[in-house]
């Protein structure tokens, strides 16, 4: 019994360090935002981590806790309020964050190409309306809790990763307004209009006017092309190469006596029509000479 009582404590205490290490990196995770931020216009002031009692990071501006007195955050909105910076990494430490709104701000440079280890289980990440740029991380496809992805008005580049098609729980996705180009990805759960596609360099599929393959079609008729006399010749050559040494033999006679039959039936044949011709000149020059004219002309 007095074996028991110790288990149950010693769970009772890990339960404990474990909350209680849930929220020091919930607060870690705020203030690593706070230092990675530029705040102009001083918005974050409310953000002071002096205060020790539970549940203080709460009463942030634009943090959403799970329980007002329990000091784990799950969602953090912060639109539009002119910070500025890279994409905050330390966000990571936020471990049980469902909601992103990082929107009109001035946020730079690209996203973090291992956001599944970022953001695992968000389920809203608003990026709209700042200057992000770069490729958009094929690791985004491993966010299978995502519903609300919008990551238009910034200045990605490249193509919409086809993997993205794999989340199956996206309601709404947004790409307008930046510089991406390629095919869009085929989404099986969500219909996506084409004016969050709109305003971008070259995309095409889906709503949008379909995509050329034209360099597709022209490489399989190369392709045949070559490939025809090639497998002629390699047909041919194995044919032969199977065969039995006494039947090659006996094929090669039967065209050498073919050629030869040929030849003898093609040459007299030559030489009547060149004897032809030759009668032919000399007819003409006499008929044509300047003494048989001369003459004619006597008689």
């Amino acid at each position: 019994m007095k074996r028991n009582g110790t288990i149950y404590s010693l769970i009772i205490l890990a339960c404990f360090a474990a909350g209680s290490y849930a929220v020091q990196t919930d607060i870690d995770c705020l203030r690593s935002i706070k230092e990675s931020l530029e705040d102009p216009e001083q918005l974050l002031s409310s953000w002071n981590f002096s205060n020790n009692i539970e549940g203080f990071i709460c009463r942030f501006t634009g943090v959403e806790c799970w329980h007002p007195d329990e000091s784990r955050v799950i969602n953090i909105r912060l639109s539009d309020m002119g910070l500025r910076g890279p994409f905050p990494i330390g966000i990571r430490s936020c471990t049980s964050l469902s909601g992103l709104d990082l929107s009109s701000n001035i946020l730079t440079g690209q996203l973090p190409s291992n956001v599944t280890d970022v953001l695992p289980f968000v389920t809203s990440l608003d990026l709209s309306n700042n200057d992000l740029s770069g490729s958009i991380p094929p690791s985004i496809a491993n966010l299978s809790f995502i519903n609300v992805l919008r990551l238009n008005n910034n200045q990605f580049t490249g193509q919409i990763p086809p993997e993205l098609s794999k989340l199956h729980r996206l309601k709404v996705f947004s790409v307008a307004n930046n510089r991406l180009s390629g095919e869009i990805p085929a989404f099986l759960n969500v219909s996506v209009s084409a004016e969050r596609y709109a305003n971008n360099l070259g995309l095409c599929g889906g709503p949008l006017s379909p995509c050329k393959h034209e360099n597709h079609v022209d490489l399989f008729f190369s392709g045949f092309a070559v490939g025809l006399p090639v497998s002629t010749i390699l047909t041919v050559l194995l044919i032969f190469c199977c065969l039995p040494e006494p039947t090659i033999r006996r094929y090669y006679l039967l065209m050498i006596k073919k050629i030869k039959e040929r030849e003898h039936h093609l040459v007299p044949r030559v030489l009547q029509a060149v004897v032809a011709i030759e009668n032919n000149i000399e007819q003409s020059k006499v008929k044509s000479s300047p003494c048989t004219e001369f003459f004619g002309e006597l008689v």
